[in-house]
């Protein structure tokens, strides 16, 4: 991309792209993360709706793995941005 006197263009796409990505998708993926620990196993999700009882969180080990995962791409994207605050070389 090319710049003007006024606008640097490739700077400019950095910016939304790296906004976009980080400014709305980690929300989401925390959000996903803290869907997925609601999984309930399917075995327990009667017995859950007929006591009354909220099942507990993280019933199921496949949310759990996914939540993990998740969360770990989250504090991932943390932690590069306080190093990159840090450290800008």
């Amino acid at each position: 991309m090319s710049s003007t006197s006024w606008i640097n263009l490739d700077a400019l796409w950095k910016i939304i792209v790296f906004g976009v990505l980080l400014g709305a998708g980690l929300p989401a993926l925390f959000a996903v993360g803290l869907r997925a620990l609601s999984f309930t196993p399917a075995s327990s999700a009667p017995v859950a709706a007929e006591s009354g009882s909220a099942p507990a969180a993280g019933g199921n080990l496949l949310g759990k793995v996914i939540a993990v995962l998740c969360f770990a791409v989250v504090l991932a994207a943390i932690g590069w941005g306080v190093y990159k605050i840090v450290n800008p070389n």
